[in-house]
């Protein structure tokens, strides 16, 4: 039962709002443009023959539903998002366009939430079990995984559709069609919206509960022993790397390969652990907001979650585009790669296939 109390000002961040919306569109595009092309490029990188492993197929599938989050977004800054006040804000198309962008934003949102957690949940089975990693997480298995994710996430938000409904009203405007309270004339404006508190209250429980804090939560105890696990490795690693009293330093000097093998497995599981963190630091707060939406009602989603609502949007939209950032400082074979699809003829770039850093996790070097 939501706790509201009238007499209570839980945020005051109108002037927030009002300062932040005057760059948000600009902030947007440009955000926007970037990550369409960054995705982009994360897509044809991640699906080359060399790339091809487990772990990339789930940032691919992670690089698409950003993209279709971002690309959902455009249309919605040009369309509703701004200073509303003439009844053509307020069409039947713009109405039914919001419809779907609730459903289709929050879908393939939770999508991209949920293989974050199943590239955590990879990664700590790849660490932890690496005996049995290629049999777990084979191509195959994770293959089918992100089919699944991809079907029932967009079934697990109908919810928020249902809840939602096309109201039809009638409004006073001037001569020159702008919304005001003395207008001399009435117009017809539909508003999507809320088709009851109770389903308001059910949407927001799945959005709060289920899109948000329980993903939040399997990432925080996830990255939390993948760290674990990680110190672990390192302290068992220098264990076998210290010479027994009867052995000399050269007699268990490790080869080459074998030091190329631990530092591509460190590189690739510190790149997931801050894509993971990065994240965890936008997802989180959403997830508190939420359920305090829930737990208080409409009074503080009015007062604080919707005044919020173009910083939240905008950090979504940078957190899903930096990815290709995070992969080109962190991993050389994609780096590599990249140079090899897009600019070949660049010498600079040049370098050995042997070096190579994959985003595949070695699964020996934790042995």
């Amino acid at each position: 039962m939501n706790v509201t109390s009238h007499n209570v000002t839980y945020c005051d961040l109108t002037n927030v709002k009002k300062a932040f919306s005057v760059y948000h569109n600009y902030l947007s595009v440009i955000i926007c443009i970037f990550g369409s092309v960054t995705n982009v490029l994360n897509i044809c990188v991640l699906t080359t023959k060399p790339m091809r492993c487990p772990t990339n197929l789930i940032l691919t599938g992670l690089a698409l539903a950003n993209l279709l989050v971002i690309l959902d977004y455009i249309p919605f800054v040009f369309l509703y998002n701004g200073d509303k006040a003439y009844a053509y804000h307020f069409t039947y198309k713009l109405a039914v366009f919001v419809f779907f962008h609730a459903w289709f934003a929050q879908s393939f949102h939770f999508i991209s939430c949920c293989l974050t957690v199943i590239l955590a949940v990879w990664q700590y089975i790849a660490i932890k079990f690496p005996q049995n990693n290629s049999k777990w997480c084979s191509n195959e298995i994770t293959k089918i995984t992100i089919l699944l994710t991809y079907i029932l996430c967009p079934v697990i938000c109908i919810p928020l559709n249902v809840s939602l409904k096309i109201w039809e009203r009638q409004i006073r405007v001037d001569e020159n069609d702008k919304i005001t309270k003395t207008g001399a004339y009435n117009a017809t404006v539909y508003i999507t919206d809320y088709e009851s508190e109770y389903s308001q209250y059910i949407s927001s429980s799945v959005y709060a509960i289920a899109m948000k804090l329980v993903p939040c939560i399997f990432l925080t105890v996830l990255s939390s022993l993948l760290i674990v696990e990680i110190l672990k490795a390192k302290e068992r690693r220098k264990k076998l790397m210290t010479p027994k009293p009867e052995e000399t330093a050269a007699m268990r000097k490790p080869s080459q390969r074998g030091l190329e093998k631990v530092k591509q497995a460190d590189r690739t599981t510190m790149m997931l652990l801050a894509v993971l963190l990065l994240f965890l630091l936008v997802e989180f707060p959403q997830a508190i907001f939420g359920l305090l939406n829930v737990v208080i009602g409409k009074k503080f989603e009015v007062e604080c979650y919707q005044n919020l609502g173009d910083i939240v949007d905008v950090l979504t939209l940078t957190i899903s585009s930096i990815n290709f950032i995070l992969y080109c400082i962190m991993s050389k074979k994609f780096r590599t790669v990249f140079k090899e699809l897009f600019c070949p003829y660049i010498p600079c770039f040049n370098g050995s296939k042997e070096n190579w850093i994959s985003l595949q996790t070695i699964q020996t070097s934790y042995v």
